[in-house]
């Protein structure tokens, strides 16, 4: 046995070659950046997340204040003694429960509306082929160009003229004729599907409404469901389209009544302050209820077009 193997043999398998020196320095600086990186966008992630979490902050402090901690300066964020009657006292003043009802018909009746209309026009213009289709489609998408306060007063008077102001039906027929946006977010996962779908289900025999209920419809989930979610959002909280239509405090939505308590009883901000917080909980729960399918559906629908 030579020299060469004696030593291997008592000192076992040589040690890897040493990283010049140049090279070490370099790791540490590229592992420094990485780490420095990371707690820059944390902290502004940190900071994001504070700004805009606190006028919510400041409205949950306020809803359990007295009136006599609401406009004190400095701010007093945590009240001397919180106050849990601003958020009962108000519904033995104004119909909240009715209210709610309302809002409730509104945002259920058009949500399927809007689905069901929405998902037929997007499914011809998706799968179907007709002459004049992408002509249509780009009329349909140039109608999210036109600002809604320019057709406000042309719609009014052709609600006026059907004698339907003071009701709920023109919070609730528009949305049967479909969205846009809606449209455009619809056909874009549509046409993600292949058409071998369609082919195979017309070879079995089916004919196009069979294929969008049995085949497209349940495929489309993900983006119905993100639609579910825009137009809940969107109608629980519209304020502009029952201020117009609305004049009977007995027809009135939760966004109507909170403007209606905030008027009436002006010195009582910290009841108003409570009634929003209650009326924003219905959100916030079908936001995260479904915040798993609402950021699926998004992805999907943006990238797969």
């Amino acid at each position: 046995m030579s020299a060469q193997e004696q030593v291997r043999a008592t000192d076992g398998p040589l040690a890897p070659p040493a990283p010049p020196p140049r090279a070490v320095k370099t790791m540490r600086s590229g592992r420094l950046g990485y780490w420095l990186g990371r707690v820059f966008i944390y902290a502004l992630v940190l900071v994001g997340a504070f700004l805009y979490a606190m006028p919510f902050v400041w409205m949950l402090s306020t809803s359990v204040k007295p009136a006599y901690q609401v406009y004190l300066v400095p701010p007093v964020w945590i009240p001397e003694t919180f106050q849990w009657s601003n958020y009962w006292v108000p519904w033995g003043n104004l119909p909240f429960v009715t209210f709610y009802t309302n809002t409730a018909i509104i945002t259920i009746s058009t949500m399927v509306g809007m689905l069901i209309s929405s998902s037929l026009v997007a499914f011809a213009f998706a799968r179907m082929r007709f002459r004049g289709r992408d002509t249509l489609f780009l009329i349909i998408l140039s109608t999210m160009m036109l600002p809604s306060q320019v057709t406000l007063i042309p719609i009014y008077v052709l609600w006026s003229k059907l004698h339907l102001i003071n009701t709920l039906w023109p919070l609730i027929i528009p949305y049967f004729f479909g969205g846009a946006f809606q449209i455009f977010l619809i056909r874009q996962y549509m046409m993600s599907i292949p058409l071998e779908m369609d082919d195979a289900a017309r070879m079995d025999g089916a004919n196009w409404f069979q294929i969008f209920y049995r085949i497209i419809v349940p495929m489309s989930a993900p983006v119905l469901g993100v639609v579910a979610i825009f137009h809940f959002t969107f109608s629980w909280n519209d304020f502009l389209s029952p201020l117009i239509y609305l004049n009977d405090s007995n027809q009135f939505t939760i966004s109507l009544g909170l403007q209606l308590l905030n008027s009436r009883y002006v010195s009582d901000i910290q009841q108003t302050m409570a009634q929003t917080i209650v009326a924003l909980i219905p959100v916030l729960v079908v936001f995260f209820v479904a915040q798993k399918s609402y950021i699926q559906g998004i992805v999907i629908s943006g990238v797969k077009g």
